[in-house]
């Protein structure tokens, strides 16, 4: 596993504000400038659909920045499920202060009953999308859709009883299932360990990760449950957007603090094994480069972390399932245009 590299002690931290960072002689730009051209151009729209802000962080400094018509450095656009990764860094810190447990099962009530084998699963099976349970995450009309139905009265309902009400298709840790009804487990899991509704945990994620990150535009919506719709539904500029990627980049410590606790980048980005490789802890493995760790939306929405180049990538924009492969592809491009970090 990549060893991730510490922020340069010349560069501020951007708490406050981005430092910019100017390519140097080794970085190439022409390579570089036909990515941005591909994911912005209209020809390029076509292929990758549209683009509404890139932002590329190295060395700890903003070295692009581009957004799409209509949109600026200040508009908060939509994570989708970016959302699940932050979602990761809240149950992390609940770890740190004593409030979960990653191998106990998993705190769910509704599991409870004797000889309900669901009681069985734990937390960090969920984590790792392995827990088994019978939910369909398809985005293709005319099909069940476990996903759809559970989001689209999100506002009023309770997504994470819908989700709990899943019997098992198959024993936990044994198959691989990417669910968002498993992310709003595991964010219910998080409020009832804090205790409290919207409002307190509200109050705990900016206390404890988005406050001293300097994530000020960060907006998680709630649903009517007052459960954190940590699977799909974060607003945040792409900069701050940025801000999250780096603390990650940076092993979860910022300014000297330690966010997460130690060891915690490593969990998201260690490998569980029924994915075969593309899947951490609520983060993607291997997209766009070998050695990058990624949250992603189903839009499009992508925040790319390579410690090889130092580097953290942000592409916001909508884009369908076909377009997606070309944003990717551009997305390793960029990467491809800078050196390795300590070259």
């Amino acid at each position: 596993m990549q060893r991730l590299p510490r922020q340069a002690g010349e560069v501020p931290w951007p708490t406050q504000e981005w430092p910019e960072t100017s390519p140097t002689s080794d970085v190439d730009a022409r390579r570089l400038g036909a990515a941005i051209e591909l994911l912005f151009s209209p020809t390029g729209a076509t292929r990758c659909g549209i683009t509404q802000a890139l932002l590329g962080i190295w060395r700890g400094g903003v070295v692009v920045e581009r957004y799409g018509d209509g949109v600026g450095p200040e508009q908060t656009l939509r994570s989708w499920s970016m959302a699940k990764s932050v979602l990761h860094a809240v149950v992390g810190c609940l770890v740190d202060d004593g409030l979960l447990e990653l191998n106990a099962p998993a705190a769910v009530p509704a599991w409870g009953q004797p000889g309900d084998e669901r009681g069985t699963i734990t937390l960090e099976q969920l984590l790792r999308m392995v827990d088994g349970l019978d939910f369909v995450e398809h985005y293709e009309a005319g099909s069940r859709s476990d996903v759809i139905e559970m989001l689209r009265e999100a506002k009023t309902s309770d997504t994470a009883a819908f989700a709990e009400e899943r019997g098992l298709a198959h024993p936990p840790g044994s198959v691989f299932n990417y669910s968002s009804g498993t992310s709003m487990i595991v964010a219910a899991i998080a409020k009832r360990a804090l205790g409290g509704g919207r409002k307190r945990m509200e109050e705990y994620m900016a206390e404890r990760l988005f406050a001293p990150l300097g994530m000020q535009s960060a907006l998680p919506r709630f649903d009517g449950a007052e459960t954190f719709i940590g699977s799909s539904y974060l607003f945040a500029t792409a900069r701050d957007f940025a801000r999250f990627g780096l603390l990650y980049l940076r092993d979860g410590v910022w300014e000297d603090q330690r966010i997460v606790p130690a060891g915690w980048v490593d969990h998201a980005r260690t490998v569980t094994a029924p994915s075969k490789g593309e899947y951490g802890a609520h983060w993607w493995l291997d997209v766009a480069e070998a050695g990058t760790f990624c949250a992603k939306g189903f839009q499009g929405q992508y925040i790319l972390i390579s410690p090889e180049k130092d580097m953290v990538v942000v592409r916001l924009g909508v884009s369908t399932e076909p377009q997606r492969e070309y944003v990717v592809e551009a997305l390793g491009e960029v990467l491809a245009s800078f050196p390795t970090a300590g070259d």
